[in-house]
């Protein structure tokens, strides 16, 4: 996969419209991600918010209040609108914005929207109320909700010609989407708790004490949970390291916008890991000016000079 060419042509007045609506919700709704895709050029920061908001509608469905039954036959809707999209069936005029800036973006970039299905079996899994036993079998459900966005992502970034071990950058792109799903799950545990879900993995759990669960904020009786917190952490770590191999196939912009919402992410479980029990009083995040220093970061290139370095290193 080759770094797309940037377009050039005019876009009609609908699809600048639809791009319009998709941008207005990633930057009211995407916390994280709209800091990361402020880099890009014009078109692909347009094709990434147009990614966001379809994305965003099917995590909106399956987080809803809606009975179980309702959500699925929504989502196979929204199955049913992607498949219109993978066909060319969507016209400038649809009065669906999102599908009107979807489809135009994948005519643009070579999206492998098959990544979307991922996403909504992914939300499905949440609907059945699935639970993992193994972290084998929580990666399933992170691949399909956080990896398949990261090789969609790619498909709007593409790579640079001549970028050295480039085969592997899909697989860098799926890695870095599990380092960031796996961060959000600990971040998220006790809101996930309280509305019913558990993520981490059941044997996880049971080795630290913690198969309780996290209704409160304090941990189990008896319970070690800052370990089970740093082991995850510790997993996660090393799923940023593999995953921030793709850096150095990026172009400048591309990679500070992947360097930037990588980067915000890493910060939280930094700050996570400094205090564990912080994800069972409330929300853990990081302050509008340390996103932006995240972001300032990323566009000067430090992380992908810092990756490169040391992959020379370990091939000399």
């Amino acid at each position: 996969m080759i770094r797309a060419v940037e377009a050039t042509q005019a876009v009609s007045a609908p699809v600048l419209a639809a791009y319009r609506y998709c941008e207005t919700v990633t930057g009211q709704q995407a916390r994280n991600f709209a800091y990361g895709i402020r880099l890009l050029p014009t078109p692909e920061r347009r094709a990434m918010s147009a990614l966001y908001a379809f994305s965003r509608r099917v995590d909106d469905i399956g987080d809803g209040e809606l009975p179980a039954a309702v959500k699925v036959e929504r989502l196979e809707d929204t199955r049913a609108l992607l498949g219109r999209v993978q066909a060319g069936a969507v016209q400038e005029d649809d009065t669906d914005p999102v599908a009107v800036a979807l489809a135009h973006a994948a005519g643009v970039f070579p999206i492998p929207l098959g990544g979307l299905d991922e996403l909504i079996d992914g939300v499905q899994m949440d609907v059945r109320g699935a639970t993992y036993e193994t972290w084998d079998d929580l990666k399933v459900y992170c691949r399909c909700v956080a990896g398949a966005i990261g090789r969609l992502s790619l498909g709007i970034f593409g790579t640079e010609p001549g970028a050295r071990g480039v085969e592997r950058a899909p697989e860098y792109a799926d890695t870095l989407g599990l380092a960031l799903q796996l961060t959000n799950i600990l971040r998220d545990v006790r809101e996930d708790a309280e509305g019913g879900r558990t993520y981490l993995p059941a044997d996880d759990l049971a080795k630290f004490g913690c198969s309780a669960g996290f209704a409160g904020p304090t941990p189990p009786e008896g319970s070690d949970f800052a370990g089970l917190v740093h082991f995850e952490v510790r997993r996660a770590r090393a799923l940023f390291a593999e995953g921030y191999r793709l850096l150095p196939m990026l172009d400048r912009r591309s990679g500070a916008c992947v360097a930037a919402m990588a980067g915000i992410y890493r910060r939280l479980l930094d700050r996570i890991e400094r205090d564990p029990e912080a994800v069972l009083r409330g929300r853990v995040s990081l302050p509008g000016r340390e996103k932006a220093y995240v972001a300032v970061r990323g566009l000067s290139g430090f992380d992908t000079r810092h990756v490169s370095r040391h992959t020379l290193r370990g091939r000399a």
